[in-house]
């Protein structure tokens, strides 16, 4: 974590001045560095593909950050209006001791969108206890995927001796990695995780999601002077966000899948039809989009559990549910 807020800070020092919404064919850009680009996050892409942005006079411009230390930092060098991540890297920020905080304004996930892929076609019989003595790729150390399944694997009795997780791949080249033969396990995010399954290349034998429970997996984050300065386009994008996400809901998986075929050219649509289906029933999306103080509280002990926290961070400085309340109640 040291390293990390480290990292950060020294980002915090090379800041640039404080960057504005830009107009674009009468549309307010917004610059969003996304942690990675993944069906998991269907709403966003609804609300772009249905117009739910345009009507609210938003132009979105997505940045594939591939990793949330990635995302933070393009936040708070300006690089980025809104960082789309793991609540975890605004926490490590504030510890740091930040004038000009990350705040948490909305909340899209609430659990882990990763499946677990194994070499093996296993799916009939696994369980947790499989993956003793096993290596498994779940990402990088300080962030919510790799904890989060550290975690899962504690509540399931493994010793710190019987974990063997591989922290060494980048989070982005770890499909790679397992194709070309390191570990015996992989998590995946959709649409990833179906194509690879289609493709002969493994099986998927679990949700971590499901495993894990409710945690604030991935939020809207913008510095506090920039919510400041554009509230009206905050509660905007809120707005459309929660009418995609009440589409995501409530709709089939094919009919979603019909609108988000442009984000994915070299996905088939039934592995984009087959990813939907999977985050409904595994219940991902957060109905309100507000962040919950218990549920931030669990990703703290998800985080000291892993060593990543040495310290609390307060709830009341990271987070601002006020602009989504707003939006929501005005829709209800």
């Amino acid at each position: 974590m040291k390293k990390i807020i480290a990292t950060l800070g020294a980002v915090v020092l090379a800041l640039l001045p404080l960057s504005a919404c830009a107009e674009d064919d009468g549309l307010t850009k917004l610059k969003i560095n996304e942690v990675t680009h993944s069906v998991f996050y269907a709403p966003m892409y609804l609300a772009d593909s249905l117009g739910y942005f345009e009507e609210e006079g938003i132009k979105i411009e997505l940045t594939n950050g591939g990793g949330a230390d990635a995302v933070m930092a393009s936040l708070l060098s300006g690089d980025s209006d809104i960082g789309f991540c793991g609540p975890e890297a605004a926490i490590y920020v504030q510890l740091g001791g930040s004038q000009d905080l990350p705040t948490v304004f909305g909340q899209l996930t609430k659990r882990d969108g990763s499946f677990l892929v194994s070499r093996k076609d296993e799916a009939a019989t696994f369980r947790w206890t499989d993956l003793k003595g096993k290596q498994v790729l779940a990402g990088r150390p300080g962030g919510v995927p790799a904890m989060t399944f550290e975690y899962i694997l504690r509540e399931h009795n493994f010793l710190d001796s019987e974990i063997c997780l591989n922290f060494d791949v980048a989070f982005n080249m770890m499909t790679a990695a397992f194709l070309e033969g390191t570990a015996e396990y992989c998590t995946m995010f959709e649409p990833v995780a179906s194509e690879f399954q289609a493709a002969g290349n493994g099986y998927i034998v679990a949700s971590v999601g499901e495993a894990g429970g409710e945690v604030p997996y991935t939020s809207y984050i913008a510095k506090r002077s920039w919510l400041n300065k554009h509230e009206d386009t905050v509660k905007g994008f809120l707005r459309a966000m929660l009418k995609a996400v009440k589409f995501a809901q409530e709709k089939a998986p094919e009919e979603i899948a019909q609108y988000l075929y442009k984000q994915f050219p070299d996905t088939s649509f039934d592995s984009i039809t087959t990813s939907i289906a999977s985050y409904k029933r595994i219940d991902a999306w957060q109905t309100d989009m507000q962040i919950t103080e218990a549920s931030f509280n669990r990703l703290q002990d998800i985080m000291a559990s892993a060593g990543e926290l040495t310290e609390r961070a307060d709830f009341s400085k990271l987070a601002d549910n006020s602009y989504a309340r707003e939006m929501y109640e005005s829709l209800a």
